[in-house]
């Protein structure tokens, strides 16, 4: 488990930056089962998102739906939508 999932989270994308969509994802990959943050719109969304910089565009639409599913803001769920429907 993860001390603290929201650094991780956030180290993720830092590591996008660096090295590349594919490491982040491994990154995201330790947070899987943190019940903390296992189910959150915010890694699903940060998923859905590595996953279409690195080109996997399937499974970036299927990640921005479930992440828009997933929360709770309307303005979010209606970007996180949109970004799916563009896929």
């Amino acid at each position: 488990m993860v001390s603290n999932p929201m650094v991780t989270l956030n180290r993720a994308v830092a590591v996008a930056m660096v090295d590349g969509p594919e490491a982040a994802l491994r990154l995201l990959d330790q947070l899987a089962d943190d019940p903390k943050i296992a189910g959150h719109y915010r890694l699903t969304s940060v998923r859905a998102h590595l996953l279409e910089s690195s080109g996997d565009l399937v499974g970036a639409r299927e990640a921005y739906r479930a992440a828009a599913r997933a929360t709770l803001s309307s303005p979010e769920r209606r970007y996180l939508q949109g970004r799916a429907d563009r896929l």
